[in-house]
């Protein structure tokens, strides 16, 4: 048990002697210092001997007593721990300077885009209250939950900023309640009550190839800057298409060491804190890109980055901003509406569906060619992988796009959408059949019918008398050149 005394230690320079309480826990000393002072004549031994102050600190004993008796175990505690909690204990703890400390704690451990993501969260909820100093006593449900009002209409924001500020919230918990001494400093729990909504689910942002080639055929907007941002977005839109749909975060932190003879590696910014493989990738660069490559390299010898983007951007965000300013000043030039407009994103979702719609790639090989995290990502950690696969893919790809003038799966399909089945050509190949009740009554295959009506009239006499008047009889039509097929429903009596 905890045994407190008035004492006093070192004499100051002015003759006085601060007063301290003396903390004794096992063979553990520690000490609170008093806003007291006496001189020599009420020292003895160490001790204290002026009423007025052993009078006005026995009150303060008392209450120390008390409040450590609330505490359920005491018996492991130091000194420094007992107090540790007489002086902080019963304060209020702030919830804005611990999402701070976490989020510098973050940032100082590399995770610098996760940290922006949690700046951005209590920042928002700091803007929500009014107020840089939000306690964890204001944290309720009742008022997280009209915070999350204010976030619906987003996108991404209402599910990740509170998933953000719950994470906090858990970590502080975790640091500041000791539920086996029942020290408990944060006292609520809004979580129970709070349901956190599903963020948006991300719009499909890929292009087509014959998109892509106009695009990128399309004439630079004039500018009289020396390198036009419109110039950058188009060069680093064909970076990102062109190496697999790299992100521009890892363009912009290539380093010099990255590409060796035509090789470019690097890990994903992303997700390399997470995966046992640490996210790396390797990126032949393909011939197409060459130019572009030499173009932007850095050969100041003092300067570690592989491009000379970092002598005009301060960061990935401020160079991932104006590369998308440029693209959206190409789609403008272009005269395309604003809603239509692309961004780099655009790029990195175009090769994956392209790769896997035009190129016949299997999904895992469009995962393991865009550097994404799978099933596999364990495996990967113990296995030297060739990464030629990405590479062959990437190639496909860009041959596709710039080497052809194939007309793109999804345009094929479009086209046959609107392609009405009725009209056909008399040397197409036509296959019709009719079935009642599940039963084929005939069929034929032949050429020479111009239209369906030509068929079902082909096909009626195939129709026995027993069938009843005014019942439903099935026409199948096959144009086996198009391979499209169509039904028709007919009505005995009425139709035919």
């Amino acid at each position: 048990m905890a045994t407190f005394k008035i004492c006093v230690r070192k004499q100051r320079n002015d003759g006085f002697y601060p007063v301290y309480i003396r903390v004794s826990q096992g063979n553990t000393i520690a000490y609170i210092k008093t806003d007291k002072a006496v001189t020599a004549k009420y020292v003895k031994k160490s001790e204290v001997t002026d009423p007025y102050v052993i009078r006005f600190l026995s009150a303060r004993l008392v209450e120390y007593m008390e409040r450590m008796n609330r505490v359920a175990n005491t018996s492991d505690w130091k000194a420094s721990d007992i107090v540790d909690y007489l002086k902080h204990g019963d304060e209020e703890v702030c919830f804005s300077d611990y999402a701070r400390m976490y989020h510098d704690r973050m940032f100082d451990r590399g995770e610098r885009r996760n940290a922006r993501n949690y700046e951005l969260a209590y920042q928002h909820m700091e803007r929500y209250a009014g107020t840089n100093r939000i306690m964890f006593s204001h944290l309720t449900s009742t008022f997280v939950n009209g915070w999350l009002r204010t976030l619906e209409q987003t996108h991404r924001a209402k599910e990740m900023y509170p998933v953000c500020i719950r994470q906090i919230f858990k970590e502080a918990v975790k640091e500041y309640n000791d539920y086996d001494t029942g020290v408990i400093r944060i006292k609520t729990n809004p979580w129970v009550k709070v349901k956190i909504p599903k963020a948006d689910k991300a719009e499909q942002l890929a292009i087509t190839p014959e998109a892509c080639r106009e695009f990128f055929a399309a004439p630079i907007p004039e500018s009289k800057l020396k390198s036009p941002l419109a110039e950058l977005g188009h060069d680093v839109a064909m970076l990102v298409l062109c190496l697999g749909g790299m992100n521009t975060v890892d363009i912009f932190n290539l380093r010099k060491q990255d590409y060796d003879n035509g090789i470019i590696s690097y890990r994903r910014a992303k997700t390399k804190k997470f995966r046992a493989d640490g996210a790396y990738m390797e990126m032949r660069v393909p011939p197409i890109l060459v130019p572009i490559v030499e173009k932007y390299l850095s050969h100041d010898a003092g300067e570690p980055w592989l491009f000379t983007f970092h002598q005009r951007h301060s960061n990935s965000d401020s160079f991932n901003a104006n590369v998308n300013i440029g693209i959206k000043r190409i789609c403008a030039s272009m005269g395309m509406e604003k809603k239509d407009w692309y961004c780099v994103y655009t790029f990195r979702h175009t090769w994956g569906t392209v790769a896997q719609n035009d190129c016949n790639a299997s999904m895992d090989d469009v995962a393991f060619g865009m550097n994404h995290s799978s099933g596999h990502t364990v495996t990967r950690g113990y296995v030297k992988v060739d990464f030629k696969r990405a590479w062959l893919l990437n190639e496909k790809v860009v041959d596709l796009i710039f080497f052809t003038e194939k007309i793109s799966s999804r345009e094929i399909e479009r086209n046959e959408a609107t392609d009405v089945f009725e009209r056909f050509s008399s040397k197409q190949q036509i296959r019709g059949s009719v079935f009642f009740r599940g039963k084929l009554l005939g069929e034929f295959t032949d050429i020479g019918y111009n239209n369906v009506d030509e068929v079902i009239q082909a096909l009626v006499p195939f129709v026995p008398d027993s069938v009843p008047d005014r019942s439903m009889v099935l026409f199948k039509v096959d144009n086996l050149d198009k391979g499209q097929s169509q039904v028709y429903p007919r009505m005995k009596g009425k139709s035919f």
